[in-house]
């Protein structure tokens, strides 16, 4: 099978080279993958474009785009293979949907705001999917989302259904409730209702974060960023004095902490 060089490539021309991979004659890695085997692969590329997103950088965005495209053409080459789909047709089934979920451009729906919209595709893709109940609706969030994500999925939903606080007020009295039973469960030494009233504490944490319009996953991520800066601040102190975080008692570390958030801009 033979394959011309060029200065600029294509879509067809990247079909064509995942072809050459995955046939007798190409990369035995290739053709050894399935889709099993290669399905982190999707979600690590895919967080290495929001990791390039978020650091604004326009050449590692083309490149990890280019990345998971790969990923899309190589599943897409094992369908057809195994003679149900090919990319094609994955083309076809995004385009459709777009169409039908935007009635307000394709269509004589008039959707004149980002709510409208948003209300639209919901109700357009509760039909198209055959959804009939709300926890049909709920259950459609995939599992393996992380798990603030798909909390703030779940309960976006359930708040489209008409399941919601009116204000942050009761978000925020639900959260002191779930903490206040996760530390009577700790008290009382209940090991086995741990995990459950955490998982509750965390939840209703999330409910607070949408209420206040942040995003869950990003205010964690940023905490995260927080913590390791003034952690490593905490570290520089210790050795500045010659010691060991390690040789050092618990208040004295809290102090060198205090004395990091202080120097904070």
């Amino acid at each position: 099978m033979e394959f011309e060089t060029k200065d600029q490539y294509g879509i067809q021309d990247l079909l064509k080279i995942m072809e050459m991979l995955r046939s007798p004659g190409g990369c035995p890695w290739d053709r050894e993958q399935t889709h099993e085997s290669i399905r982190k692969n999707m979600i690590e590329e895919t967080y290495e474009v929001v990791e390039a997103i978020d650091n604004q950088d326009p050449e590692l965005l083309k490149e990890e785009l280019g990345d998971v495209l790969l990923q899309v053409v190589f599943h897409s080459r094992m369908e057809q293979e195994a003679g149900r789909f090919d990319f094609d047709d994955v083309c076809d089934g995004i385009c459709k949907k777009l169409i039908v979920r935007h009635p307000h451009v394709f269509g004589e729906v008039v959707a004149d705001t980002s709510g409208q919209v948003l209300k639209n595709w919901d109700e357009i893709k509760k039909k198209t999917k055959g959804q009939k109940t709300n926890t049909e609706v709920l259950n459609s969030v995939p599992r393996v989302l992380p798990a603030l994500m798909r909390s703030t999925k779940v309960q976006q939903k359930a708040a489209r259904a008409g399941f919601d606080w009116p204000d942050v007020s009761g978000a925020l009295q639900k959260l002191e409730e779930e903490i206040a039973e996760l530390r009577e469960a700790v008290e009382s030494g209940c090991s086995s209702q741990y995990e459950e009233e955490l998982g509750d504490v965390l939840f209703s944490a999330v409910n607070v974060s949408r209420f206040l319009q942040c995003d869950a996953e990003e205010t964690l991520t940023k905490a995260c960023d927080k913590f390791v800066g003034r952690f490593e601040g905490v570290e520089h102190k210790a050795m500045a004095q010659g010691k060991d975080m390690k040789e050092l008692s618990l208040e004295q570390l809290d102090a060198f902490w205090d004395e990091v958030k202080r120097e904070e801009p």
